[in-house]
């Protein structure tokens, strides 16, 4: 099960995790090979996926950490805010940060939000790890994101993602490696299959300073309860809408309630900008609307383990996107 933050998302207190952590490993002294406790300190640090709309850094953020931490559609700018995943090792902790993609072919208030959120999650990191989709030609965004990559002085990975795929599908690949001349590592993955991730994880972990867990080891995902809930329910929208989808939508959960019999019931405004588009959201006798609460219903559920009774409804607000 995910561990969901209750709190705005704000780093824990780092007073509750030990002070020394070690692990056991055999010490040769003399001709005599003993097995001692042997001090081994832990690596922790921040880690930002960065990289093109859509090239699956939240994808390959769920495959990292065990849990569904980011949501995840095949639709661009799915994620609009960073989400911090938490990978555990035994060699320490990795908060992994989800970063929005750069975002160029609209300018309108809430793009301009969503890419300065990209930039953001580049700053006052330890590492970066470049996602990379070698099945796409490199174009204005990519240099876009390369520069701003390469001028945050911090070590990079190049992940080059869809390894699945046969070679004459990632014909770009040669130009995507020019993009960083010197990066730390390459690992070509497939975070849909989630094949090729154990190097990476190496070499995450090799170039994280030296510090103790940030989070209870416990942990997976540090994402507030009902910010998360709302994530979800938007990316039922995504899946459900496709090319249909009105980019100027969210959702706003208003409130949750456990009931007597452990039902948990949650009322949720999905807000849009237009009056169209809520027909579209609502759809013919309230077909598409009814879609995206079973969907979303039933991920809840598994989620947290009980029945839940959703309610949506759609609303417009033709300023919330200017907020």
């Amino acid at each position: 099960m995910i561990w969901l933050a209750q709190s705005s998302g704000q780093l824990p207190a780092t007073s509750c995790t030990p002070k020394h952590e070690y692990t056991q490993r055999p010490i040769t002294l003399g001709a005599c090979s003993c097995e001692l406790a042997a001090y081994h300190p832990m690596q922790s640090g921040f880690v930002t996926l960065a990289g093109r709309s859509n090239v699956g850094k939240s994808t390959l953020l769920n495959a990292l950490v065990g849990t569904k931490a980011a949501i995840t559609s095949p639709m661009p700018q799915t994620t609009r805010t960073p989400i911090r995943g938490i990978l555990n090792d035994p060699r320490g902790q990795a908060v992994i940060i989800d970063a929005p993609g750069i975002f160029e072919s609209s300018h309108g208030p809430l793009t301009r939000r969503v890419n300065e959120a990209a930039r953001e999650a580049l700053r006052g990191v330890n590492l970066i790890v470049y996602v990379m989709d070698p099945t796409r030609d490199v174009g204005t965004e990519e240099h876009r994101i390369a520069t701003l990559v390469r001028g945050a002085n911090v070590p990079v990975i190049l992940a080059i993602n869809k390894a699945d795929l046969p070679p004459r599908d990632r014909k770009w690949r040669a130009q995507y490696l020019e993009l960083v001349p010197e990066p730390v590592a390459i690992h070509d993955v497939s975070a849909t299959r989630q094949q090729h991730l154990k190097p990476l994880v190496d070499d995450i972990f090799a170039h994280l300073p030296e510090g103790e867990r940030l989070y209870p080891a416990e942990q997976r995902a540090d994402v507030p309860k009902i910010f998360w809930i709302a994530e979800l329910i938007r990316e039922k929208i995504f899946l459900i809408m496709t090319d249909e989808i009105p980019y100027t939508t969210t959702v706003r959960v208003d409130g949750i309630e456990e009931r007597e019999n452990g039902t948990l019931a949650i009322a949720a405004r999905i807000v849009t900008n237009h009056a169209r588009y809520k027909k579209m959201l609502i759809g013919a006798g309230g077909k598409r609307i009814k879609q995206i609460g079973q969907m979303a219903r039933k991920d809840l559920e598994v989620t947290f383990q009980r029945n839940v009774f959703l309610e949506l409804h759609v609303v417009v607000d033709e300023k919330w996107t200017m907020r």
